[in-house]
């Protein structure tokens, strides 16, 4: 009998936090995109752009390392933005969300958590209407493969798992160092130039590949672009290689997020 009450107190629990982030993710989204014309799709115009650029720049010289293609040149280049640019909105938006709404934590009993969760929730919206249909249409025209299709979700959940993690760990940090934005803005370029994304990770030097193996990213990148444009089966190792760093990344940041909350309300 007490079990049950337990197990049913556990299921409200978690009801009562499922339809809170529905509620957060959707007002995110509407603030967002209040009056503007392509909405979500935002999302996948900037990468895009980028694409055509650094193929303009860069396409002719690091062709040879993708078939001696440009299209194939084009097409890793666009799924390197794609990563980077979620993992930066993301986590950019989740790092400021748990101060920002410190006014309504101090009225209302609300889990602090569901805040960046809920950012990272809202850009996952956006990622699976807007950029996940075209990588699944690259995938399946060079794979002919409803394998490889599959296979995409798993360096797609790695970058969330990724960019939860990372978005625990800076809106815990921001409550104590809001200087944190200004610092933020260099790692994430650090790990955009570190990152295998208009350069292919083959002409990278021996010696700097162990260093650059430190980022979180760079598995992810490699495990979608095997995928996405190598047309063979996926390849488990760069599949478990990514999930493993973002189940790793996920536990340090929840762990920290859970471990300094008790001190939020004193800063907020």
């Amino acid at each position: 009998m007490t079990l049950s009450l337990k197990d049913n107190s556990n299921w409200l629990r978690v009801r009562r936090y499922w339809e809170l982030l529905q509620v957060l993710v959707s007002r995110n989204l509407k603030v967002r995109y209040r009056g503007s014309f392509l909405g979500v799709y935002w999302s996948l115009l900037n990468p895009l752009i980028m694409t055509g650029l650094y193929t303009a720049i860069f396409g002719t010289t690091f062709a040879s390392y993708y078939g001696n293609s440009i299209l194939n040149y084009m097409l890793a280049a666009f799924t390197g933005l794609v990563v980077i640019n979620f993992f930066s909105a993301s986590t950019s938006q989740a790092l400021s969300s748990v101060v920002t709404n410190g006014s309504l934590l101090n009225k209302i009993q609300l889990p602090s958590s569901i805040f960046p969760v809920s950012m990272i929730a809202a850009n996952v919206f956006q990622f699976a209407i807007a950029v996940l249909p075209l990588l699944i249409v690259m995938t399946f025209i060079n794979s002919k493969s409803l394998l490889n299709v599959l296979a995409l979700l798993f360096p797609c959940l790695a970058l969330i798992l990724v960019s939860t993690g990372i978005g625990f760990l800076v809106s815990a940090l921001y409550v104590f160092f809001r200087d944190l934005p200004y610092f933020y803005e260099l790692i994430v370029f650090v790990l955009w130039i570190t990152s295998p994304i208009f350069y292919p990770a083959a002409i990278v030097p021996a010696q700097v590949k162990s260093f650059l193996g430190l980022n979180p990213l760079s598995p992810i990148i490699e495990s979608l672009r095997q995928i996405t444009l190598s047309g063979m089966l996926p390849d488990l190792n760069l599949i478990w290689g990514a999930l493993f760093t973002g189940i790793i990344i996920l536990s340090l940041g929840w762990t920290c997020f859970h471990s300094w909350r008790s001190h939020f309300m004193d800063l907020l």
